[in-house]
């Protein structure tokens, strides 16, 4: 399941990295401004996450207990309930994102590159609703492919619609940062089209039903419910992002796009971790359903080896060569020395970060999130008071900020692996 699922994560990234590729020729104004926007990328996987989690948590289960019927119902709430937030994001979105990018970004340019991206790129930011609860379907069922399918051919439309609009390739319009935020709207909207026709076609086991698109209080309780602390997950880290814009708007845009461009390019390194750790839930979940207890200890062990592996193997090509990662998308030099420099100490993190997504993946197969939830909020707590304290003591650098950031992942993987042992435990599981 991790090989699709990778395919499709990287898949996914590359939205980010070919905006960044075309805006980073913009210059470091244009760069900062669309980082500064794509922060918010991570509140909308914070709600994302939500009905991700709560759906591959319910609908595996459900296979697990061979409940057809169960498994349709979610899924058919799960997408209605992705319409409603849709919705309501783009207009919060559209209403208060000025006010959000204010408050982080350096400068008045770097505000106004944010929104000239942000105007364009919130209604790609909404559909990753529905793509996100039918994907999660898919997955609940064991299925990954067909979402791998759709979003390459997404992917590639972004490729190709992204120099047009942006650098005005053969039209001789250039949009600029705008145009960015709209080749990846449009490749959303492709994205969704295919879905929808994929399990109107194909799909056999869960299927579009009218009747069960009526809002059901009690399933989208069970969903919400499930998947709530992982989504929270998510906003906490916009809010530790949000916090390191904030506390080094002070050194520049250049500081802003180079920590930009490495927290991106970190979390492209993260993929192939992150797909064996999302393939874990819906496997706990189905075993787990299924009372296969020995499966879902056997599953959780080798997920942790093969993440540590790969996060290993990460983090030695990160601290031999850092510079490999970022050269095609910026030669200012100021920017350059700011993302080296985080990565090279954050790269110290990829092994425990790896452990936190594997137990996390645990969690979600088991249906109870909470223990995630709470290593995260103490990692954040943890980070977010000394980095404050930090950006008003004389001779504060950035250095500091990634070696407390390190520190604290350290301790977040320590706690998640306790919170694992006791979750077995009290479910009779070891």
């Amino acid at each position: 399941m991790a090989m699709p699922i990778a395919i499709g994560m990287l898949l996914q990234t590359l939205y980010y990295l070919v905006d960044l590729y075309f805006v980073g020729r913009l210059g470091d104004v244009a760069l900062a401004g669309v980082s500064a926007a794509g922060n918010l990328a991570f509140l909308i996987f914070g709600l994302t996450q939500i009905l991700n989690v709560g759906t591959v948590s319910m609908i595996s289960q459900a296979v697990g207990r061979k409940d057809r019927e169960s498994a349709n119902l979610f899924f058919n709430q799960s997408l209605m309930l992705s319409g409603v937030i849709g919705v309501l994001l783009l207009i919060v979105g559209y209403g208060y994102s000025e006010n959000y990018l204010k408050l982080i970004a350096a400068d008045q340019a770097t505000v106004a590159a944010g929104k000239s991206y942000l105007f364009f790129f919130l209604p790609n930011l909404a559909l990753q609703f529905a793509i996100v609860a039918m994907g999660a379907s898919l997955r609940g069922t064991g299925i990954v492919k067909p979402t791998m399918v759709v979003q390459l051919i997404a992917v590639l439309i972004n490729i190709i619609l992204a120099p047009i609009l942006i650098s005005g390739w053969g039209t001789h319009y250039p949009m600029g940062v705008a145009g960015a935020g709209l080749a990846s709207s449009i490749a959303a909207v492709v994205a969704v089209i295919l879905l929808w026709r994929y399990f109107q076609k194909l799909e056999h086991y869960v299927s579009f039903s009218s009747v069960l698109f009526k809002p059901q209080r009690a399933i989208w309780q069970k969903i919400l419910t499930v998947g709530f602390p992982s989504g929270v997950e998510f906003l906490l880290m916009f809010v530790y992002m949000g916090v390191i814009y904030w506390t080094i708007k002070d050194f520049g845009s250049a500081a802003q796009a180079g920590f930009g461009l490495g927290s991106r390019i970190m979390q492209s390194i993260f993929l192939p971790a992150m797909a064996v750790a999302f393939a874990l839930p819906a496997i706990v979940g189905q075993n787990y359903g299924a009372k296969l207890n020995d499966r879902v200890i056997e599953s959780f062990k080798k997920a942790s080896l093969i993440v540590s592996f790969l996060m290993v193997i990460l983090t030695l090509l990160s601290i031999w060569n850092p510079i490999v990662f970022f050269r095609p998308f910026t030669s200012d030099p100021d920017v350059l020395k700011v993302a080296i420099g985080f990565i090279s100490v954050i790269s110290f993190n990829f092994v425990p970060s790896g452990l936190i997504f594997t137990s996390s993946g645990l969690f979600q197969g088991l249906g109870n999130t909470w223990p995630s939830l709470i290593a995260t909020s103490t990692r954040i707590i943890s980070f977010v008071l000394p980095a404050i304290w930090l950006s008003h003591q004389p001779g504060f650098h950035l250095e500091q900020l990634w070696h407390l950031s390190m520190a604290t992942v350290i301790f977040q993987s320590l706690l998640n692996l306790f919170f694992a042992r006791h979750e077995m435990k009290k479910r009779a599981i070891i």
